[in-house]
């Protein structure tokens, strides 16, 4: 087959037309890269903004890949080199994109890295469902660079009209550029199969194609477990599955009533929550539950237990307790207390 004269349509149409496309979902992901080491430094774990806090926003209503991304925030060390990886994998993708190199490959890392951002952070946008737009472009993006591939404008163009013996193989047009034997009909079910992709997941993060409408990045939620109560001690856990990404629930109540009675025996106000001591918070994940200026605050996937010590109350076993977190926003979640011998 002679690859310089057969592959005049894909470098002088398919693409040329999808050009911009490759330059500008190159810059998306390299600028990634660029954000996190040489704007600013989001690699390292003790600076404020680190990417791995960021993943673990992910985890509450991840799709498929929670239990990944679970076990990568309880191990700190491996993240750190995950976000690490991640962030050169971007950078190296979206470099390569930009200037045609094995344009195939890179499309395809497109694809799996835009993948993995619809699963894990889909159901994130506060506004235009911001995320899953990113997720599942960057998946229709990365199948055309596919169909494509570099173009007359690319480093993949220069390796052909210089004839070097590489362009010539099977594994060059699958990789970089060049005609494909592709047919039409497998185009069209990979059209079909982001299009699915796109309706599923769309109605699984916000209900898209049927209502009610849904968005769990507007207003906190959080879950309360493991609740007991003894006359010296409260211990729970708190667990955020919902809300802005950007900061978190201030809990600025903490209160713990008989149902029997409706009264009051603990409560607890924000600029006491404010001074609870570091050691009564112990964290799960790397999203850290902690105690703020006006009350405590829950980051979103931040999972931690409450253990306040120092009551001074007489709990009769015979009655039932319920504990009730109140938010700055109003919201309040109640839960079930169980006594403590």
């Amino acid at each position: 087959m002679n690859t310089k004269s057969n592959g005049s349509t894909w470098r002088d149409s398919a693409g040329l037309a999808v050009l911009p496309i490759r330059l500008v979902v190159g810059w998306t992901y390299f600028s990634a890269f660029w954000r996190r080491v040489a704007l600013e430094n989001k690699l390292d774990p003790d600076v404020s903004g680190y990417v791995g806090e960021k993943f673990n926003h992910f985890l509450p209503q991840a799709l498929g890949i929670k239990p990944i991304i679970a076990f990568l925030v309880e191990h700190p060390d491996l993240l750190k080199w995950s976000m690490v990886v991640f962030t050169v994998v971007e950078g190296v993708t979206g470099l390569c994109l930009m200037a045609g190199i094995l344009t195939r490959a890179m499309s395809v890392s497109v694809f799996l890295l835009a993948l993995g951002i619809l699963l894990g952070s889909g159901w994130l946008g506060t506004t235009c469902l911001d995320e899953w737009q990113i997720g599942i472009l960057g998946i229709s993006a990365g199948l055309t660079l596919f169909l494509a591939g570099g173009g007359r404008y690319s480093l993949d163009h220069v390796v052909v009209e210089r004839n070097f013996g590489v362009a010539e193989s099977c594994w060059f047009r699958w990789l970089a550029s060049g005609p494909l034997d592709v047919r039409r009909r497998q185009v069209l079910g990979g059209a079909a199969a982001v299009l699915t992709i796109a309706l599923c997941t769309n109605q699984y993060f916000h209900g898209g194609l049927y209502g009610p409408l849904r968005n769990k990045s507007v207003a906190p939620i959080i879950e309360v477990s493991n609740a007991r109560i003894s006359d010296r001690n409260l211990r729970f856990t708190v667990y955020r599955t919902e809300g802005v990404d950007v900061y978190g629930s201030f809990l600025v109540g903490v209160t713990v009533t008989e149902s029997e009675t409706g009264r009051a025996v603990v409560v607890l106000r924000a600029e006491q929550l404010s001074s609870l001591p570091a050691h009564s918070i112990t964290n799960r994940y790397i999203a850290a539950v902690k105690p703020g200026a006006y009350g405590v605050i829950v980051p979103l996937g931040a999972k931690a237990e409450l253990n306040i010590d120092g009551l001074d109350i007489r709990i009769d076993p015979r009655h039932h307790y319920n504990l009730s977190l109140a938010d700055v926003s109003g919201a309040v979640w109640t839960q079930a207390l169980q006594i403590d011998d």
